[in-house]
């Protein structure tokens, strides 16, 4: 039993990283939880490694359609939405005079159109159940740009103002929005990915947060919310 039981948790890129450890904390305090991946074989096996009957999805969030059709499917398996949690993302990073235009559209496209799709299908069903609770993962390079990372800074600069706007968009509706931004995090992703080990923020911590603020009073929106390793290698 857990204070999230008779909810349903929606979490983009569930299968490892961040997501896994989210989907895990949602499922631990009781919730259904429905997460996704790009391919149908990794999505069905994280669910199964879940258990508490979590429901696996294919679902590329770069595709509207897609989509449209796993939230409609979550629907019809679970009944609807409580909680969305947009963690899918992927960073290219090259000085922009090197960096393709595809790969610019697959960072854009996932990590700012995905969020926008993902939230466009999943607030009518929230406002169907009386409320909810969005969470658009950022990130730190959401405010601190660096060379190299052009496409992925823009992509997190823009969730981040995204999700400002939804949040007076939807606040009346019972649906609190927050974006988190964590820094460094130990997971195969990004940059440097091997040499986080032992000091790096991990996907339990960013999870730590989200159960907190569904916690929190329902009167109260922590909006943004900055993480970062409280203790990272000293730089010489």
């Amino acid at each position: 039993m857990g204070f999230l039981d008779g909810k349903v948790g929606v979490v983009t890129g569930g299968n490892r990283g961040i997501g896994r450890g989210v989907a895990q904390a949602l499922a631990r305090e009781g919730a259904t939880v429905a997460l996704t991946a790009r391919s149908a074989e990794a999505a069905a096996q994280a669910a199964r490694e879940l258990g508490g009957g979590a429901l696996g999805f294919a679902c590329d969030v770069r595709s509207f359609d897609a989509v449209r059709h796993l939230f409609q499917e979550v629907e019809r398996a679970a009944g609807g939405v409580d909680v969305l949690v947009n963690n899918a993302g992927i960073g290219i990073f090259a000085p922009v005079a090197d960096l393709s235009p595809d790969d610019w559209r697959a960072v854009i496209e996932t990590n700012l159109n995905g969020v926008y799709y993902c939230c466009h299908e999943a607030i009518p069903l929230m406002r169907r159940r009386g409320g909810g609770y969005i969470f658009n993962v950022s990130s730190l390079a959401g405010r601190n740009a660096f060379p190299a990372g052009a496409a992925y800074n823009a992509s997190k600069f823009g969730l981040n103002g995204f999700s400002e706007a939804l949040m007076q968009e939807v606040r009346y509706d019972g649906i609190r929005v927050s974006y988190l931004m964590p820094g460094s995090v130990a997971t195969d992703f990004g940059r440097g990915a091997t040499s986080k080990q032992g000091w790096a923020l991990t996907p339990a911590d960013v999870a730590a947060v989200v159960l907190d603020l569904l916690r929190s009073p329902r009167h109260a929106l922590y909006s943004r919310v900055e993480m970062r390793p409280s203790q990272p290698p000293k730089k010489a």
